[in-house]
């Protein structure tokens, strides 16, 4: 239920409904806005319509939200759409495109480092790379874990970028925290709930790609186990599994202008795990930018023929700034620039 206050109701009377709201043993979210202010009610709508708060001083009405996901709602948004800032680079807002980049997977100081200051320098906003990375095989490489994350952190040291790797498990909350400044959970965990609870409390914004078999209206329910913790999000298409095998997995354009439909949050591409072919990245991220996406997560690498993860869909860290280029030509067509 989404409560709508009057726009001359006061702050006591914002009050007054929160504290009504709690007694429910609802999860109260108070959304302040230009002319009024919104409170959302999570959890019981019968125990709230039995509440009558219709009558209380300052309310104008109370709205039912019928989507199944809430906080990632459109309509439970006190910003549309909403931007999250790390370290002063932006992802979201509608004006700026954001590419973050980086390696599959830190192997080493000098190969990360190498490729954190040439996608800096082609004027990505942020650094991706791996220090736990989930592989199909238990015999592939899976990082280099503590040593990955201290090196990512070095990097950051460098070149003022701020770092984007993953959390796959709770027992390395608290240590991948610690190194990194936005938290991504990959595709295979975008149901552990469990997960996403912890990740929702950790104090960082939260990276969520969509699961390889999952639908948009999972994605935004995924979504609301982090927000519910306080943590801010960043939506993120990367292609799911169809008939089709062409390419590694099917990128859903279409996701896009509809996620900008139904939610507030920020939106993403991974087009370097869609394509799973370096040659096709860039077309895919020219596509994203021309539908609205928010920006771009790839993958970049010194050496694509000898990296230790996923080389074959890597970019060349020296061919990034021409792509950085393009790309932004085509964010320019929508009224976007680089963050």
């Amino acid at each position: 239920m989404m409560i709508v206050m009057t726009p001359h109701a006061l702050p006591e009377h914002v009050e007054a409904v929160r504290q009504r709201l709690a007694t429910t043993g609802v999860h109260v979210v108070v959304m302040p806005g230009e002319l009024t202010t919104a409170i959302g009610a999570i959890g019981d709508p019968e125990g709230v319509a039995e509440l009558g708060l219709e009558g209380l001083p300052g309310v104008d009405r109370v709205v039912p939200i019928s989507r199944p996901y809430k906080l990632a709602s459109l309509e439970l948004a006190s910003e549309r759409p909403s931007t999250v800032e790390v370290l002063g680079r932006k992802v979201g807002g509608g004006t700026t495109f954001a590419l973050i980049a980086g390696p599959c997977t830190v192997e080493s100081r000098e190969q990360t480092l190498g490729v954190a200051h040439a996608v800096k320098a082609a004027g990505a906003s942020m650094l991706r790379g791996g220090a736990f990375k989930p592989r199909t095989s238990p015999f592939a490489f899976s990082g280099l874990g503590r040593e990955g994350l201290e090196i990512l952190a070095e990097a950051r040291a460098e070149t003022g970028l701020p770092v984007v790797t993953e959390l796959l498990d709770v027992a390395h909350a608290e240590l991948v925290s610690e190194h990194a400044d936005v938290l991504q959970i990959g595709a295979r965990n975008m149901q552990n709930y469990a997960l996403l609870d912890v990740a929702g409390h950790l104090g960082r914004p939260v990276l969520l790609k969509r699961g390889l078999s999952s639908s948009l209206d999972e994605l935004l329910q995924a979504a609301d186990y982090v927000l519910k913790g306080g943590a801010e999000v960043i939506l993120c298409e990367r292609g799911i599994r169809t008939f089709e095998t062409a390419t590694r997995f099917t990128l859903d354009l279409g996701a896009i202008p509809w996620l900008k439909l139904h939610t507030h949050l920020p939106v993403i591409v991974d087009p370097s795990h869609a394509a799973g072919d370096r040659r096709l990245v860039e077309p895919l991220s020219r596509a994203a930018a021309a539908v609205g996406a928010d920006g771009l997560i790839v993958e970049v690498h010194e050496d694509p023929s000898v990296a230790l993860c996923d080389g074959p869909q890597a970019l060349y860290a020296s061919d990034f700034a021409a792509f950085a280029e393009r790309v932004a030509a085509h964010a320019a067509l929508e009224g976007r620039t680089l963050a």
